[in-house]
């Protein structure tokens, strides 16, 4: 019986993200229902919640995945690229200056 409660509300559950309160409420009115003892509550709410994370975390590292393939499809830069990039254009920028003073010393008056 338990196993069985327990695949039905992991089943409505689905992909979606349950507060660990509502999991409490559920397995508490289970109780009080007299279709699950006291310690099954208790063990179905760690799982359930153990459930959950997993599901979340999962779905997590999908859209990044996901979102991290698009914007590689997109050939938009990084932002250590574009720090590399700043740095290197400020490298040139002392350059190309020290270079103009040096072909065009200011005027000694």
């Amino acid at each position: 019986m338990f196993e069985t409660i327990k695949k039905s509300l992991l089943a409505g559950l689905g992909a979606a993200v349950v507060t660990k309160e509502k999991i409490e409420k559920v397995t508490r009115n289970l109780v009080e229902e007299g279709k699950i003892t006291t310690e099954e509550a208790e063990k179905l709410s760690r799982d359930l919640i153990e459930s959950g994370s997993k599901q979340w975390e999962d779905m997590q590292d999908k859209i990044s995945s996901t979102v991290k393939k698009a914007l590689e499809g997109l050939d938009i830069c990084t932002k250590p690229e574009l720090t590399s990039l700043a740095s290197k254009v400020g490298a040139l920028e002392k350059r190309i200056a020290s270079l103009e003073e040096a072909k065009n010393p200011p005027d000694q008056k």
